[in-house]
């Protein structure tokens, strides 16, 4: 399995609309025009959602089947993650469900979405599927008792070891949901002590984004950036492309020497 990329740009999230800012990127031409413009600042991987005819997140197989078509043509090898974000709207059978049609290279998943309500039985045989059929699997972890959690789960059997991928989320659920640098040491800490072998990557709500990100670099962490989470720069002003975004965590990694 391949490792995380070391910057995966996340470009629309499930909430952002053109209302919200003219260039979240909706339709696949437009995903796939800023996966381009994002590798070429710097982006190794992508983490995209698919939207309905109304703009709408959608957890539909046939649009996630087009996207990864699309990115597979005009960046072959690219490493694309689609997402099973439930955004209050999907059970954990219908996300389990979108992976067992769609059967990407990669996705991420919220472990606190997935298992709820889920029988410990059905959350076992979805995560052994995934790992029997080359899936790689991001677990979503907004917390310290997400950590434990996932930690329990592989120490039961239930998720495997091996190759194990997650994202620590900074900000989500603090006031304001913005993220500063210090709230990494927690997570990272319990995470690294708990499963030490994690690809982990960390991601960050607000204007220190780009801060957070470098703070999880120099502990050995891996970036998601773009406008699902922040669409300011680090001088406060408000990026134009999520490409903008990544060219600066790109020069600031290396201006850290963690390039």
């Amino acid at each position: 399995m391949r490792p995380l990329p070391r910057i995966m740009v996340a470009p629309n999230g499930a909430r952002l609309t053109k209302a919200d800012h003219a260039g979240v990127p909706v339709t696949i031409p437009e995903i796939a025009d800023c996966a381009v413009a994002s590798h070429k600042a710097g982006a190794d991987g992508i983490h995209a959602h698919v939207r309905d005819a109304d703009g709408a997140h959608v957890l539909d197989a046939g649009l996630y089947r087009e996207l990864l078509a699309e990115l597979d043509l005009v960046l072959p090898g690219f490493y694309t993650q689609i997402t099973t974000e439930a955004v209050g709207r999907y059970s954990a059978a219908e996300q389990r469900a979108l992976v067992h049609a769609v059967r990407p290279a990669a996705v991420s998943v919220a472990l606190r979405e997935i298992t709820l309500d889920a029988e410990p039985a059905e959350t076992a045989r979805f995560f052994g599927f995934c790992h029997e059929a080359g899936i790689e699997v991001q677990h979503i972890l907004y917390d310290v008792a997400d950590i434990e959690h996932l930690a329990r789960l592989v120490d039961q059997g239930d998720v495997p070891r091996a190759g194990l991928r997650a994202l620590i989320v900074l900000g989500r659920y603090s006031a304001g949901q913005k993220s500063a640098p210090s709230d990494l040491d927690a997570p990272a800490g319990v995470l690294l002590g708990l499963l030490p072998d994690t690809d982990w990557a960390v991601c960050a709500f607000g204007a220190q984004e780009t801060a957070c990100l470098i703070a999880a670099a120099k502990m050995g962490g891996k970036a998601r950036i773009g406008f699902e989470n922040n669409r300011l720069n680090t001088d406060l002003s408000v990026a134009a492309t999520n490409a903008e975004r990544v060219a600066e965590l790109a020069a600031a990694l290396e201006a850290s020497g963690q390039s």
